[in-house]
């Protein structure tokens, strides 16, 4: 861009003075975004603007044609539009060697965002923009019309490439995710919505007030022929920045908007998304600007302010949005479920045993990150669902298995690059003597999987297992998992299954330091006891179904040697406390400082994708290969493995493995402030972002207090957070959200339970 100087503003007064009837006596350079601006006084103190670019052809046709839009606009509304003034030759623009100019009249009244933002304000800011809307709605200009302009939102998905602009990690996964919500809901409804030529940037810098109305409108430059709706997208977009309530000061704004010029149903609901896009070309446009060295006041304004109601905007649900639009414009509301009607319609079709959580339950729509939300709009704060390891919906991982599903999904009797590359990034995860890893599509199946190999690897049939276990639903998963075989409905320990007792430092036999040892020795005995030598020992690191119950220190150090020595393999679960969700540590088992022969994964690693691994040394791998061949029809599939890639990928690039030491640590510090508090709360423990608090009825005989916890857990989720209850006696809350769940989540939680607490004690 051009330079503004003493020079240049000499040469600006002469032209001026030369092609204009004005006579400048001050010429003072103002802020602009791809050009040069000029206030102008002349002797009588009258006020103009003249605007500076560089000389094209297309641009002098697109100014001309904007000119003409705001002559007529000023004609018919006096004062409240910059008058574009007419050179001697009676023409707009004046060419001057490279550049053109033109001049329009000062416009006089302070900027919206100088101002106190109130009701009555919005309300007339609305009928201001309905009234300019209507004006011009008919008005055609095949130059605006074939004008490509990158402030045009219908455009936005052309900008995806600049997003790459943006260097906290935080703000890029909402852009981009909200690039995919544009292509899905927004980019299929454009052809039918209605179109016109609006002005396109009506924000607090560009609408001018008197008297605590709004009374004017500057800066056509970026009129385009688009969708109506948009006007009121781009308003809002900057309207609501800075605001605590931002539906109910947009609201103002679309009801007085509403009664001048009447909107479409279908428009309206875009609008929640037509604002996200807005908002993220704002910032899409600063940080590439910064990016190439460009930036100036003019166009990192808006960035902070952005950012700010881009995060506020991702915990509202479009749902939420339509709704309280749809009530300010008087439309037809959207129906409340009817919860009975769905718990019947489930039931017709799907077995009662699939349990429902919640006294009342949630019928949910959709989600994003660590937000959930429901068909009646409400949003949910996830303390709960491990499985979006890297939250809800993540943009980079619903991109990975949409471009791989559109090119190839087949399975491993083929040879694809997917398998091995991420084959290569997931035992790069592993110590050396973990380099073989075998793809199926749940923790289940690998569990599944391990036992039989363990089992043909050493001959053997007797398996160690810890009480309060849980490895899957496949009939040898449950035959593993005393959580499933040791309570109702189950049928018991089978002859070849060992019962370890958990390794419980509260509410166990030993809690001392040397409680590690101890439990190995009870473990010890039951396997001198036993006739048969074990196949394999198998445990999670931190026993989840138990009760998110970590393993007493040094316990695994103990007792691996006693299972290697009987010539057994020792596995560790990581379905649940892989993929650093404990924080310092990556995988469960190096917290106690040991290394298992064969790893179980699961559910984080394709963040809600259905796949599972099982990682194993070279020696078991060597040895399945007996003859009989193992085949998965999913497992390790190419779409599979590219959303595991990506999983990966973002655990890295957002640093979500520190994440869960900085926001676990966090965590757990006011949740042991709350229990100082409150002596209900019997133990709180875990790791990173994977804890448990335990509720008691008295601290001496650690009487569970299960009715407490059932009330906490239904009681936050009515206050919009979710999270259960687990444990021998459930009353234990887990808590183990996405990895990117933040310091602020944390606050509104134990703020809630504090207050659910104080208010029952």
């Amino acid at each position: 861009m051009f330079k503004s100087g003493m020079k240049n503003l000499e040469n600006i007064k002469q032209l001026i003075e030369n092609s204009y009837s004005i006579k400048a006596e001050s010429i003072v350079p103002l802020v602009g975004y791809d050009n040069l601006n000029y206030l102008i006084k002349d002797k009588e103190g009258q006020k103009f603007v003249c605007k500076q670019f560089k000389f094209t052809q297309e641009k002098k046709d697109l100014i001309h044609a904007q000119c003409k839009i705001i002559e007529n606009l000023s004609r018919k509304f006096a004062g409240s539009y910059p008058l574009p003034i007419r050179n001697k030759e009676g023409e707009f623009i004046t060419k001057n060697k490279t550049t053109l100019i033109w001049i329009l009249k000062w416009v006089e009244g302070k900027f919206l965002h100088e101002i106190k933002h109130t009701p009555e304000l919005f309300h007339s800011f609305g009928r201001f923009l309905a009234k300019t809307d209507k004006e011009i709605f008919e008005y055609s200009d095949p130059v605006i019309k074939a004008c490509h302009f990158d402030w045009d939102l219908k455009h936005f998905p052309d900008l995806r490439s600049k997003s790459l602009s943006i260097p906290d990690p935080s703000i890029r996964k909402l852009v981009d995710h909200y690039f995919i919500q544009f292509n899905e809901f927004v980019l299929p409804e454009l052809p039918g919505l209605r179109k016109s030529i609006i002005h396109n940037d009506a924000n607090d810098w560009n609408v001018l007030t008197q008297s605590g109305k709004v009374s004017g409108l500057i800066d056509f430059g970026d009129m385009v022929y688009a969708p109506l709706i948009q006007e009121l997208a781009v308003a809002l977009s900057y309207a609501m920045m800075n605001k605590e309530e931002p539906l109910e000061w947009a609201a103002y704004i679309l009801k007085s908007y509403h009664k001048i010029f009447p909107l479409e149903e279908k428009e309206v609901d875009l609008l929640y998304y037509l604002i996200a896009a807005r908002l993220c070309m704002t910032l899409i446009h600063s940080f590439h600007a910064m990016k190439e060295g460009t930036a100036n006041d003019y166009t990192l304004v808006s960035q902070k302010p952005a950012i700010d109601l881009l995060n506020k905007w991702i915990t509202i649900s479009h749902d939420k949005a339509a709704l309280v639009f749809r009530k300010a414009l008087g439309f037809k509301a959207l129906k409340n479920t009817d919860y009975t009607k769905e718990i019947k319609k489930r039931h017709e079709h799907i077995g009662r045993v699939l349990s429902v959580s919640y006294i009342k339950p949630i019928k949910m729509k959709r989600a994003a990150f660590q937000y959930m939300y429901d068909a009646d709009g409400n949003t949910y704060l996830d303390a709960y669902n491990n499985i979006p390891h890297v939250g809800h919906q993540h943009p980079k991982i619903v991109e990975a298995g949409q471009r791989q599903m559109a090119l190839l999904n087949t399975n491993t009797r083929y040879l694809y690059d997917q398998l091995p590359d991420y084959a290569e990034q997931l035992i790069s995860k592993f110590p050396p003597s973990l380099n073989k890893v075998f793809f199926v599509n749940s923790g289940s199946a690998a569990s599944d999987l391990a036992i039989r190999m363990a089992q043909t690897h050493t001959g053997n049939s007797d398996i160690v297992v810890m009480e309060h276990g849980y490895h899957g639903h496949t009939r040898l998963g449950v035959d593993i998992s005393h959580y499933k075989f040791g309570r109702k409905g189950g049928a018991g320990q089978k002859n070849n299954i060992i019962k370890a007792p958990i390794p419980d430092t509260y509410r166990g036999e030993f809690r001392d330091d040397e409680a590690g040892i101890k439990y190995a020795n009870q473990l010890s005995k039951l396997l001198n006891q036993n006739n048969d030598p074990v196949a394999a020992f198998i445990s999670e690191p931190i026993v989840g179904c138990g009760g998110q119950v970590p393993l007493a220190p040094g316990y695994l150090k103990e007792v691996y040697p006693m299972i290697r020595e009987q010539g057994g393999v020792c596995i560790s679960d990581e379905v649940q406390t892989g993929f650093g969700r404990l924080g310092i540590h990556f995988w469960g088992f190096e917290a106690q400082g040991v290394v298992s022969d064969i790893v179980v994964l699961g559910k984080p690693m394709g963040n809600g994708h259905p796949i599972g691994a099982v990682v194993t040394t070279n020696d078991i791998a060597e040895s399945f290969d007996n003859g009989m061949e193992f085949f998965s029809s999913f497992g390790g599939n190419p779409v599979s493995c590219a959303i595991g890639m990506a999983v990966l990928d973002v655990i890295k690039e957002e640093g979500l493995q520190q994440n869960a030491v900085e926001t676990g640590s966090y965590f757990m510090d006011l949740l042991k402030d709350l229990q100082k508090q409150y002596p209900v709360i019997g133990n709180v423990r875990g790791s990173g972002l994977f804890l448990g608090v335990e509720f008691i009825k008295d601290s001496k005989t650690l009487e569970p207090n299960t009715e407490m916890a059932q009330f906490l857990k239904n009681k936050l989720r009515e206050n919009f957070i979710l999270v259960s209850t687990d444990g021998p006696y459930d009353n234990v809350i887990k808590m183990k959200p996405p990895l990117c769940f933040e310091k602020g989540d944390v606050d509104f939680v134990l703020e809630t339970l504090g207050t659910i607490l104080d208010f029952y004690f």
